[in-house]
């Protein structure tokens, strides 16, 4: 079992759903993935943590923002929020919500980078992330998807210290994300199939123990296949999206 107790800085840690339909969004990740769900308080804002195992995998919220779509986002665990964001700026980053405490669990901020990509900050207080990831049903990776891979490369530098290892296959260019020699995440070009008004995005893949089970499940639950199932060198996966569509992939890793 990959069970967290912390994540070093510049890692990804969280992730989590803003969606206009709440029970609708609860009902379809607890029948897929078999997530149970804990909604909070008032003071939380009625914010959904999902479990596995009684430990925290995913969460789930109201939009927040007028215009917001329904969308997975990506949390970057990091020190401090204010000066991290600071380097966001710097870097020439666009900031959607500055720095701001969430009660007594954490401090977080959402930007986008020079690409137009959201991302978020986390930094850990009585919430540390997710406690179990990497083994199915948590996340297992998150992906940025591109029109800008040069320029992505300087921003999360500048904002991470993040190393991008880029790789030339028969088919695709792919760049691993590396913290102090670990890959953390990776990059792909924008597929030219994808509209033009689709904006950069982070990707958030889900593991499974069998991909077109999964993608059978998700689509009997009302999700729609983006892209595959297919088969890559980590294993086979499919981009989907879900009821109120945010979009997410599956993989089953290929285990050696």
């Amino acid at each position: 079992m990959a069970e967290f107790t912390s994540y070093a800085p510049g890692t990804p840690s969280w992730v989590d759903l803003a969606s206009p339909d709440l029970d609708r969004s609860r009902a379809f990740y607890e029948a897929l993935f078999g997530w149970k769900s804990h909604v909070g308080g008032p003071d939380t804002g009625g914010y959904t943590m999902f479990t596995k195992q009684e430990k925290n995998v995913a969460g789930a919220g109201p939009i927040m923002m007028e215009g917001q779509p329904s969308a997975w986002t990506t949390y970057v665990s990091v020190e401090d929020a204010g000066a991290t964001i600071d380097k966001v700026k710097k870097a020439g980053g666009v900031v959607f919500v500055e720095p701001m405490d969430v009660i007594d669990v954490g401090r977080m901020a959402v930007f986008a980078d020079t690409g137009g990509a959201a991302i978020a900050l986390w930094q850990p207080r009585a919430h540390i992330g997710a406690q179990l990831a990497n083994e199915p049903e948590t996340f297992t990776w998150n992906e940025l998807q591109t029109r800008d891979p040069a320029g992505a490369k300087v921003f999360y530098h500048e904002v991470f210290g993040w190393e991008a290892e880029t790789s030339e296959g028969e088919q695709m260019t792919y760049t691993e994300w590396k913290l102090d020699g670990k890959t953390i995440g990776g990059m792909m070009d924008m597929p030219p199939m994808v509209p033009a008004e689709v904006p950069a995005n982070w990707l958030v893949y889900f593991g499974v123990e069998d991909c077109d089970a999964s993608t059978a499940r998700a689509t009997g639950l009302g999700a729609t296949v983006l892209a595959g199932p297919m088969d890559i060198e980590p294993g086979r996966f499919t981009v989907l999206g879900d009821p109120t569509g945010a979009v997410f992939a599956v993989i089953a890793f290929t285990h050696s």
